[in-house]
């Protein structure tokens, strides 16, 4: 499922305008930056594993490679504007953390952004 370049723009803006007011993901990206041993893999499929780009993956093949508790997918300033480099291929528990939800306020709580 390789989305076109142009496609991932759309997926993230459908994705912003369904979170609840206050939660911006392309402005915050704190749950992406929490820790190295988060995302871990769980409920993925080989098939949409496979897709990932190895470089992104973790050595032991665990769930995404992370440096100083930030994924290599995280792209810009946590708390200012980001994204992700594989948002359409992301994991399951990427898609699991939801805007506000208690994963979230733990993240941000963490980097010192508004709960």
């Amino acid at each position: 499922m390789s989305a076109a370049p142009s496609a991932a723009p759309v997926l993230q803006d459908a994705a912003r305008d369904a979170q609840p007011a206050g939660f911006d993901c392309q402005a915050c990206g704190a749950c992406c930056a929490y820790a190295d041993d988060w995302p871990r893999f769980t409920l993925e499929d080989e098939a949409d594993l496979a897709r990932i780009p190895p470089a992104l993956v973790a050595a032991d093949g665990s769930g995404m490679r992370c440096s100083g508790g930030r994924c290599a997918a995280l792209t810009g300033q946590v708390g200012r504007r980001t994204g992700c480099a594989i948002y359409g291929l992301r994991p399951d528990v990427c898609r699991a953390c939801q805007p506000g939800d208690e994963a979230c306020r733990i993240a941000r709580a963490h980097h010192g952004l508004a709960l």
